[in-house]
């Protein structure tokens, strides 16, 4: 059965040190709170706020060793008074567990965005 994953990070600083970092930091508690295989791992898409604009979050991916997943990367769409800085990402994976068994990690400042799920973790 295919179930999709989500998370949310935001970083401090518009680098590509810290976008590359956080994404590592978060895509690996994923991987973990959720006992996810990376032969299980379909596709991952990630989005970044307007003002992350100076590395792509896959490159952080490509470093973990995902190199045969396919990555994505895109621009979230600009609505006043979001969430700056952010991260997000979604991995669609083979699991035989259900949705509500399902780990969405939500950290820094991104856990504002589902009080209700990251209050559960």
């Amino acid at each position: 059965m295919v179930r999709a994953v989500r998370g949310a990070t935001t970083i401090i600083e518009n680098s590509e040190y810290e976008i590359i970092n956080e994404t590592k930091l978060m895509l690996l508690q994923i991987v973990e709170q959720n006992e996810i295989e990376l032969d299980d791992i379909i596709s991952v898409y990630f989005s970044v706020t307007v003002d992350l604009d100076t590395a792509f979050p896959a490159k952080g991916a490509r470093e973990l060793g995902w190199t045969n997943i396919p990555l994505l990367d895109s621009v979230s769409p600009n609505v006043k008074n979001s969430l700056d800085k952010c991260i997000r990402v979604m991995i669609h994976f083979n699991t035989n567990k259900s949705n509500n068994q399902i780990k969405h990690i939500y950290l820094n400042d991104a856990v504002k965005l589902r009080p209700d799920l990251t209050q559960k973790i």
